[in-house]
């Protein structure tokens, strides 16, 4: 300080500019003190008149004189704030020991003010002890003394301990619920003696009077402690004033204080003045000794009347407090809690109620933990009955504490009802039996639906109704992802028209409330198909709400005719506006998925946002708590920690969402279902498609996406985004190879530039028609493996040849692709060109979505028609093909999801056929990379739904880049290496750290339709910068 006193002070006289204003200040820096630095400081002008040089000079002597000057003044600042800490603590240990060693002074000021002092600004804990400790000695010693001064420090040290703005809730501040969820204040500490010190973590950046609140509250609950332990049971004998501040609002008693308290509160204009009396009580309730304990819990009634407080600061109070209380006195607290709280939930005449009792669960929840587990089953149901609340803020804090609930209900099974309940709180049969059917759903009674169908269940689709119905009985919400094929479609209709059934025969009404079933287009007839054919007409009527916007006007009109509308996603999407006015308050939800995770776990996450709001925490929260342990894990260069913080994860959300999800596989129930074999037909690019691809590896195209992807590595080390540039860049290359993959036309199209002619020139004959001559069959090899599959298969073949005569019309074949245009090319090149026999239809975007299941229907019901040409998008999804026994993927998806589903189309119930999938691969190209992706998605899915896993496996996306590359192109450059198990070594120089690149490949999880791949990634512009 006295350094820096001497440079401020050389500055300025060197300056010239401040003679008047030095000439009266005289210091003698060797003696200086902090307060004489601070005084020097601030007696130096601002600013002068006397400019010594120009004016730029001058202002650079002035900004020198202003730098030494506010260096000063922190530096004395901050020794003086030292000094006075300094102070306190050495007046403190000296008072201490004057309360410690002998008999006390007449006058006992002086040693009273260094021990509050301490009490009230002593930053190391173990000094506040001390000084906490002596107050108690000093305390006991003057009980007997007249006058005293201990009811007057009994009154400041409950004082104190209100000063904690983070514990004691402000009711300025804190003005609505939103507050509360906002800023997450119902995660404050409730242990008092067992929190650490917090004051060096926020004395840095922290409000200065928080942390100034924070030492008080320590220092008065170390004093409240140590009084506790002093007198013991004798303490409210001893200290009536200290009985008096608990009792100051709150009042013990009958039912009739009760009535009287209410009053008393509601007459209180300042609502801190309760929330401090409120505070008091939670501060002292873990520290009285046990025998005192009875009577603080004869406050609790009038606490409870705080729960339902109209002001939301008092509730938070109230709640804290009860959760405080029961930490140290469980069983009598937790008795009070369901007799009290539990009914306030369902207390549809106050809202104010319901909020408050949300909150205290939701804040027991948080503090008593596992201690809660013996009564877990008697707060899930009632917890379960308010997660459909009107009020948003109570939906919330009952959703939040019901899933902080679900991993502890395992440990409750068994559990005799915990002591202290009377005779209707411990008959909890029903609760218990509950709690055995959410954890096991094997253990759910059989449900009788109240209808027939016009179908024999098979075992697993009447256990499927059962957890429908268990579902709907205690307003629960789930997700019904049996495997494709199972009979989703015919186990939600068969629930639905047996609530029908149900309402009609209690009610003796027909209007009940209708059904609403969202779905893709071309499922909407579907569903209603399915539903004809199962339910009786009389009991459902379905709508479908589909057609052109002047079509959807006129179906409005029949709404309230039909008790089960059908409309698709799409449909929803462009009649917002109209729909979005109803918002709709459901009943029961139900997702019905075959693959409830397609890409990554948020998919999950959006599913359950839609069930259960806020069972899964937001999505910052869930992303937090499982998206970035499990990315993590999936580094190949993670660490054993980040694994195994992977894998816990993984189990973690299995547990969490386990009793919400019913899922069966095909291989577990239907034994009788015949075999899938899927084979994958490895192709070799013809010299075209060669060609084209080596073109693509020595382009600049190449070389600048490389780049893109090494710069945007540097940019986001931690690979959480990409740039939409480098996005766009290698979304265009890798929609280019798939497509050159596929097909030459596919990319050349039919205005090839001038460069690409050339080079076609020296690989096709010359003076032919360039498009003509790629029509052909063998510039495209998956064209030719679709000829020998369709030829093994008995289709397009001549019936009269003896060696055919036997498999013809034996098979029909599924002919999926991504494109429309590769359709285009089967068509034209090798059914209208070479196997004119054969019969087919097509679906595809093209087709109308209420023309879809026409197509299906005709090609179920007609044996003749050989093939049905279908893309991914439109045909894979949902839809009952089992008249087919054969599949051929002509390209695959990014979502192994999606093939899953397609596959599934024939591979389902009614299936009497052995199928057989037929996926068509171009050997050495960015296809094998696809398909490798689609196998780690699939672990993903399966560890989480079917909790399989041990641990995760990774994908090394820094193979990507050389996948721009033909397999003949990498041996030639020898940029590559087999490995043992096929897959190929990279060149590390020619990679980055590939973690921008695996931001770039988030993308992917997207499901885009070919309509934004069009938009968004135009390939024609790629084509003419690849060419140009």
């Amino acid at each position: 300080m006295r350094n820096e006193a001497n440079q401020l002070l050389h500055v300025t006289e060197s300056s010239g500019m401040f003679e008047n204003a030095l000439s009266t200040i005289k210091i003698d820096v060797e003696k200086l003190s902090p307060d004489e630095a601070i005084n020097f400081a601030s007696k130096l002008p601002l600013s002068c008149n006397d400019s010594a040089g120009d004016e730029s000079t001058g202002q650079n002597i002035v900004d020198d004189i202003d730098s030494s000057k506010q260096r000063l003044l922190t530096t004395s600042g901050y020794l003086k704030c030292v000094q006075s800490n300094l102070h306190v603590t050495v007046s403190a240990l000296v008072a201490a020991a004057v309360v410690w060693m002998s008999e006390l002074p007449a006058r006992l000021n002086p040693i009273i003010l260094p021990l509050m002092a301490s009490i009230k600004r002593e930053q190391e804990e173990i000094l506040q002890q001390k000084a906490a400790e002596a107050l108690a000695e000093l305390i006991s010693r003057c009980i007997a003394r007249k006058p005293g001064p201990n009811d007057k420090l009994i009154k400041n040290i409950c004082s104190l301990t209100c000063m904690d703005p983070c514990e004691t809730p402000q009711a300025g501040v804190i003005g609505s619920t939103e507050i509360v969820d906002d800023q997450d204040l119902l995660s404050f500490g409730i242990s008092t003696g067992k929190q650490k010190s917090k004051v060096h973590m926020l004395a840095g950046g922290e409000d200065r009077s928080r942390v100034e609140g924070l030492i008080s509250r320590r220092g008065s609950e170390h004093a409240l402690k140590h009084l506790c332990e002093k007198f013991g049971a004798h303490l409210f004998d001893k200290l009536p004033k200290l009985w008096d501040c608990l009792v100051e609002v709150l009042k013990p008693g009958s039912p009739s204080d009760e009535q009287q308290f209410e009053k008393t509160i509601a007459s209180i204009k300042d609502p801190q003045i309760l929330i401090n009396n409120i505070q008091v009580v939670r501060s002292i309730s873990p520290l009285l000794d046990e025998a005192l304990k009875p009577k603080l819990l004869t406050l609790l009634p009038c606490i409870f009347k705080c729960v339902r407080h109209s002001h939301v600061a008092v509730r938070l109070a109230a709640s804290r407090c009860i959760t405080s209380m029961a930490k140290s006195m469980t069983t009598n607290v937790m008795a009070a809690v369901i007799e009290n709280a539990i009914p306030m939930l369902g207390d549809v005449s106050s809202v104010h109620a319901r909020q408050g009792a949300g909150m205290l669960i939701s804040s027991l929840v948080q503090g008593l933990g596992v201690e809660l587990v013996p009564y877990a089953r008697l707060l899930v149901v009632p917890l379960l009955r308010c997660m459909s609340d009107c009020d948003h803020s109570v939906r919330q804090s009952v959703t939040r504490s019901f899933a902080a609930l679900v991993p502890l209900l395992p440990l409750a099974r068994g559990l005799a009802p915990p002591s202290g309940l009377n005779e209707g709180l411990a008959r909890n049969a029903e609760d218990a039996q509950f709690l055995e059917q959410l954890l096991d759903n094997s253990h759910i009674d059989d449900y009788k639906l109240c209808t027939e169908l016009k179908v024999t269940l098979r075992r697993y689709q009447q256990e499927g109704i059962n957890w429908l119905a268990f579902l709907k009985r205690f307003k629960l919400h789930g997700i019904l992802c049996d495997d494709m094929g199972l009979g989703k479609t015919l186990q939600a209709s068969a629930i639905v028209a047996s609530d029908v059934a149900e309402f009609r025969a209690l009610d003796n009404c027909e209007d009940v409330q209708p059904s609403l079933i969202v779905c893709p287009s071309t499922l909407v007839g579907h569903w209603a198909f399915e539903i004809e054919k199962y339910i009786d007409a009389s009991l459902i009527s379905t709508l479908q709400y589909s057609g052109s916007a002047q079509e959807r006007i006129c179906l409005r009109e029949q709404f309230h005719k039909h008790n089960v509308i059908i409309t698709s996603y799409d449909v929803v999407r462009k009649d917002i506006d109209y729909l979005g006015q109803s918002l709709l308050k459901s009943q029961h939800r139900l997702i019905l998925s075959g693959t409830p995770i397609q890409n990554n776990i948020m998919d999950l996450w959006s599913l359950f946002d839609f069930l259960m709001p806020g069972f899964l925490g937001t999505d910052r929260q869930f992303q937090a708590t499982y998206g970035k342990p499990l990315l993590a894990a999936r580094d190949p260069k993670c660490s054993a920690k980040d694994a195994e913080a992977g894998v816990l994860a993984m189990e973690a959300l299995h547990k969490q969402v386990m009793p919400f999800l019913l899922r069966r596989t095909k291989d577990e129930v239907l034994s009788d279902l015949p075999e899938k074999i899927i084979q994958d037909r490895y192709c070799d690019l013809s010299p075209v498609q060669l060609k084209l691809y080596e073109q693509f590896s020595g382009s600049h195209v190449r070389q600048e996406i490389s780049s893109m992807v090494k710069l945007d590595d540097s940019a986001h080390p931690e690979g959480n985004s990409a740039s939409p540039k480098a996005s766009t860049h290698v979304f265009q290359a890798l929609q280019y190879l798939l497509k050159l993959c596929s097909h030459p036309l596919l990319v050349a199209g039919e205005k090839m530039p001038e460069s690409l002619v050339c080079q076609l020139h020296e690989l096709l004959p010359p003076s032919c028609d360039i498009l003509l001559e790629l029509h052909k069959l063998h510039h495209s090899p998956k064209l030719v493996a679709l000829q020998e599959i369709l030829e093994e298969c008995g289709i397009g073949v001549d019936a009269s040849s003896s060696d055919n005569a036997v498999s013809v019309g034996q098979h029909r074949v599924l002919i999926f692709a991504q494109h429309k245009a590769l359709l285009d090319i089967i068509e034209r090149d090798l059914f209208h060109s070479y196997m004119k026999n054969v019969t087919y239809l097509r679906l595809d975007g093209s087709v109308e979505p209420q023309k879809r299941f026409d197509i299906v229907k005709a090609f179920n019901s007609d044996p003749t028609i050989d093939a049905l040409l279908l893309t991914t998008h439109v045909g894979g999804l949902g839809l009952n093909l089992t008249s087919a026994d054969t599949l051929v993927f002509m390209e695959h998806d990014w979502n192994p999801m999606r093939d899953l589903q397609a596959m599934d189309r024939a591979h389902r119930l009614g299936q009497k056929k052995v199928v057989n999938v037929h996926r068509l691969i171009m050997r050495g190209t960015v296809e094998e990379k696809v398909m490798s992706l689609q196998k780690f998605k699939l672990s993903v899915a399966n560890a989480v739904i079917n909790a399989e896993n041990a641990s995760l496996k990774t994908m090394n996306t820094d193979q990507l880049l050389d996948l721009f590359s033909s397999a003949d192109t990498r041996a030639k450059g020898g940029t590559a290496s087999k490995r043992t198990d096929g897959s190929l070594d990279e060149d590390p120089k020619l990679m980055g750290t590939g973690k921008g690149l695996k931001a770039i490949l988030g993308g992917l999880e997207d499901l885009w339709d070919q309509s934004q791949y069009t938009e968004e990634y135009n390939l024609s512009q790629f084509l003419a910068k690849l060419n140009g």
